[in-house]
C-alpha cells in the first residue's frame, strides 16, 4: 500500500508546517479528508486556533471551532506524520535580497522529526534550485536520512490570495512537482482529494519554482506600468482611470489599475527572480525598473497630499492628515509588507503625523511591526486632508456624508488612492481631490 492509500485510509498522517494566512487553510481543507497535524512555533497562534478563533479571517470561526486539525505547537508531534507540506513566509531583507531563514528553520525542525518512508513538499514562494540545493541538504542533515532513499521530496507553490473568497485553493489549480514519477504521482494524487480544479503536473521542481515566481513578476510588471501611466497622466492632468476605462473596450487590452504594490507576494517575489539571475551573470532591467516605480508610489501619493496641503492654503507641517486602511489589500488584515507605511513615513518628513484607522487590519501586528497605533473612526474629526488607501468593504460603502465628517473648516483634500469614489460628485460638492 503506497502513502497516498494510507493517508485516505487514515493509517498515517499529513502534516501542515506554517499555519498562518496560506498554511491554515491548506491545513482545514484536507482535514475534511484526512488526519491532518497543524504545527507551528507560535504558541499564541496555536492558542487562538485551538480556541476556534480564525486571526487571519481566512476561513472564519466557525470553521476553526468545527475543523479536525491537531493544532500543536509541539514540534515533535510532527513524527506521527508521513507527508508534510511547507507554508512558511519567505520575506526579503532590507537590501531586497532573498531571506531564506523562515524555509531554512522549517526545513531544520522538520529534519529533526522526520521519519523513513516521508514525503516533504515546499509551498514557500523561492527562486529555481532552493528545494534541491538549501532544504534537501538541510533535511538529510538534520535528520541523518538520504533524500531519495528514505524520504522524497517535492514543491508545491501556493497561490491563495489572502483575503480573496472567490479564487481559494479549492478552486485555484494548484501546480505540483516530484523529485521522481513516483513522488510526483503522490503529491498530485494527495493534492486532487482538496483542489477541485486539479493540478497541473510540471515537468521538474525547478519548473515549478521558476512557475511560481515568475506569476507575480508579470503581475508586479504590469502594475508599474499603470502607476507610470498615472505619474505621466497625472501631469497632463488626464484621469488615469478615465483612461483604462476607454482602453479597456478593446477586446485584448489587459485589465490592470495603478496602486500601491505590498503584501509578501506581488512585491516580494520578483527579487528572487532577479537575486537568481544575478547569482547567473544576468542583471535584470525589466523586472527591476518595475520594482523601482512600485516601491517609489507610497513617496509619491504623499508628496501629491503635501502638493494639495499647499494648493488650499493649508499649512504643512502639523497638517491633520488621515489614511483609512493599512492593510496591505482589501478586506485583509495582514499588515506585513504594507507600502501604506512608505505613506506615513513620507509624510513624517514633512512634519506630518497622520491619523490611521483600519477596521479589518491587525491593529496588534501593525504596533509591533511599525509602531502604529490605529485610532478609531470616530476620533477623525476636523481634518486638513484624508487619504482614503485600501479598498475595504466598508470603506467602498462611504457615502458623501460619511467623508464629510472627517472634515474641519475650508477646503476638504480627499485622495482616493483606489478610485473608489465618484471624481465628478466629489469635484461638483467642492472637494479637491486626487487619485493615482
Amino acid at each position: 500500500m503506497n502513502l497516498y492509500e494510507k493517508l485516505i485510509n487514515k493509517e498515517e498522517k499529513l502534516s501542515l508546517v506554517g499555519l498562518g494566512y496560506v498554511g491554515m487553510p491548506i491545513a482545514v481543507a484536507f482535514a475534511k479528508k484526512i488526519d491532518v497535524i497543524g504545527y507551528d512555533l507560535n504558541d499564541h497562534k496555536i492558542n487562538l486556533y485551538k480556541k476556534g478563533i480564525d486571526p487571519t479571517k481566512e476561513v472564519g470561526n466557525d470553521v476553526i471551532s468545527k475543523t479536525t486539525v491537531e493544532f500543536t505547537a509541539d514540534k515533535t508531534k510532527l513524527r506521527e506524520a508521513k507527508f508534510h507540506i511547507v507554508a512558511v513566509p519567505t520575506p526579503v531583507n532590507d537590501d531586497h535580497t532573498p531571506d531564506l531563514t523562515p524555509v531554512k528553520a522549517a526545513a531544520q525542525i522538520l529534519g529533526r522529526n522526520l521519519t523513513k518512508g516521508s514525503v516533504v513538499v515546499f509551498e514557500s514562494t523561492v527562486y529555481p534550485g532552493v528545494t534541491e540545493d538549501v532544504c534537501m541538504p538541510i533535511l538529510e542533515r538534520e535528520s541523518g536520512l538520504k533524500c531519495g532513499k528514505d524520504f522524497k521530496i517535492g514543491y508545491s507553490p501556493e497561490r491563495i490570495n489572502p483575503g480573496d473568497k472567490v479564487h481559494r485553493l479549492e478552486t485555484i489549480k494548484k501546480i505540483v512537482s516530484g523529485m521522481d514519477d513516483e513522488t510526483l504521482d503522490c503529491v498530485a494524487r494527495v493534492y486532487e482529494l482538496v483542489v477541485e480544479a486539479g493540478v497541473h503536473r510540471a515537468e521538474s521542481i525547478r519548473v515549478a519554482e521558476a512557475a511560481k515566481v515568475i506569476e507575480n513578476s508579470q503581475r508586479d510588471i504590469n502594475i508599474a506600468f499603470m502607476n507610470e501611466l498615472s505619474i505621466i497622466f497625472n501631469k497632463m492632468g488626464i484621469d488615469t482611470k478615465s483612461v483604462l476605462e476607454a482602453a479597456s473596450t478593446k477586446w485584448n487590452f489587459l485589465k490592470f489599475y495603478p496602486g500601491l504594490v505590498g503584501g509578501h507576494c506581488i512585491g516580494v517575489d520578483p527579487y528572487y527572480l532577479t537575486y537568481k539571475a544575478e547569482m547567473m551573470g544576468y542583471h535584470s532591467q525589466i523586472i527591476l525598473a518595475g520594482r523601482r516605480i512600485n516601491d517609489d508610489m507610497g513617496k509619491y501619493c504623499a508628496e501629491n497630499c503635501v502638493k494639495y496641503l499647499i494648493a488650499a492654503d493649508k499649512t504643512v507641517k502639523g497638517a491633520k492628515v488621515a489614511i483609512l486602511g493599512f492593510a496591505f489589500k482589501e478586506n485583509c488584515p495582514d499588515t506585513r509588507n504594507t507600502k501604506i507605511i512608505d505613506i506615513v513615513r513620507e509624510l513624517n518628513e514633512y512634519g506630518i503625523t497622520p491619523m490611521v484607522a483600519d477596521i479589518e487590519a491587525d491593529a496588534e501586528e501593525a504596533r509591533r511591526l511599525y509602531g502604529v497605533e490605529f485610532v478609531d473612526l470616530n476620533e477623525i474629526k476636523d481634518i486638513d486632508a484624508v487619504i482614503l488607501a485600501v479598498a475595504h468593504a466598508k470603506f467602498s460603502n462611504f457615502t458623501m456624508a460619511d467623508i464629510d465628517k472627517f472634515f474641519g473648516s475650508g477646503k476638504k483634500i480627499l485622495l482616493d488612492l483606489k478610485g473608489l469614489l465618484n471624481r465628478k460628485e466629489y469635484e461638483a460638492a467642492g472637494y479637491s481631490y486626487w487619485r493615482l
